[in-house]
């Protein structure tokens, strides 16, 4: 199979999809890869290094998604990549296609293939493709906050850990999964005052066993949350349901009682966003206000660390590439059962119930239409 890697063109997006060691396994297994120029070098990873792992490196991108019979990037696909769907492609990547219907009709149009890493589920219900993003973004949530909080960029003027004498930042986290624990670790380690809500006791029973009960926990509702807001001085949105989009738990109203230069980050934003103020923002125009309140709302925040990033996603992703590779999609759907749960649409159906559900389309088992 000829596997390709195009640079990734969303705007400040500085991942990439395969790293040379993959390269090097996909080669040993018979496959061939072309890579983009300079499609590394934003992770620090040169064509040079692509060379000498075994990997062509090609000038255009039309060329890589020409040639390819899969293609394997970071984020969705932009409007400018639209013209390069064709039958049968098989597209390996993070797709959220939940709030974007036109990405969606496209790839129903063009009959792509999408395989969508936020959505490959695991027997243990875990999502292993989306866990390293959301370890960095959980983490990177509270030190933009921060940043944020600083009077010149804008914030309420706050030190989140306060100094002897004076009380630390309040920092109120939505949600307690991987991306909230994330979130709460730094925050702690910062000297902060943080609590987590979240729906489920079971888990806030163990974030307190995490925490050593450093951290508040409390039990979601919406009085709860209109409450805790009132009170925060950064609020980090970590709510998911994979492949559908984010539940607007934070309303408008409650935006307007808080705090004027609190600092709110949604990293929901993906799946629309947990807050009905959020629109998807970029690293170019990362900030904007309401009600006196700083919203950041980048859509692919772990961009900012790309090294970092890039070796954390690709570790993850590189399993089910190579058996992408070697079976094709249908048989390593069978052999690997965890990847149909990434097959968002195939040969021009929405095959994922999540994303059928957020867009108000049909949904097709996978097995009824291979």
């Amino acid at each position: 199979m000829i596997i390709g890697v195009p640079r990734e063109i969303k705007d400040h997006e500085t991942r990439v999809g395969l790293v040379p060691s993959g390269v090097t396994a996909l080669r040993e297994a018979g496959h061939e890869v072309l890579v983009e120029t300079q499609a590394g070098e934003g992770s620090s990873i040169t064509d040079r290094e692509y060379m000498q792992a075994g990997g062509a490196i090609v000038q255009s991108a039309a060329e890589v998604w020409r040639k390819a019979d899969l293609v394997v990037k970071v984020k969705e696909p932009q409007k400018a990549e639209y013209e390069h769907f064709r039958p049968g492609l098989i597209l390996f990547t993070y797709l959220h296609l939940a709030p974007l219907p036109e990405l969606t009709d496209r790839l129903l149009a063009s009959k792509v293939n999408g395989v969508a890493y936020e959505t490959i589920l695991e027997s243990d219900n875990s999502l292993p493709l989306l866990t390293p993003m959301s370890e960095v973004a959980g983490r990177m949530a509270v030190q933009v906050g921060a940043q944020y909080l600083e009077k010149p960029n804008g914030g309420r003027g706050i030190l989140l850990g306060g100094v002897p004498g004076t009380a630390p930042g309040n920092v109120v986290i939505l949600g307690g999964g991987i991306v909230g624990t994330n979130a709460a670790k730094i925050a702690v380690g910062m000297g902060a005052r943080v609590t987590i809500i979240d729906r489920s006791l079971n888990r806030l029973r163990e974030l307190d066993d995490i925490f050593d009960s450093k951290v508040s926990t409390l039990a979601s509702n919406t009085w709860t949350i209109s409450e805790n807001l009132k009170t925060a001085d950064l609020v980090v949105g970590a709510v998911l349901i994979p492949g559908a989009s984010a539940p607007k738990l934070v309303r408008r109203e409650m935006i307007a009682t808080m705090k004027r230069g609190a600092v709110v980050v949604d990293v929901a934003i993906d799946q629309g966003g947990c807050f009905e103020t959020s629109h998807a923002t970029t690293h170019t125009e990362p900030i904007y206000f309401v009600d006196g309140v700083l919203h950041y709302c980048v859509s692919n925040m772990p961009a900012a660390v790309p090294h970092t990033s890039t070796f954390a996603l690709t570790n993850a992703t590189f399993p089910y590439l190579l058996e992408l590779a070697n079976h094709g999609l249908e048989s390593a759907c069978e052999r690997r059962p965890a990847l149909k749960g990434g097959v968002n649409t195939y040969n021009g159906y929405v095959t994922h119930a999540g994303v059928a559900e957020s867009q108000g389309r049909k949904c097709q088992d996978l097995t009824a239409v291979v």
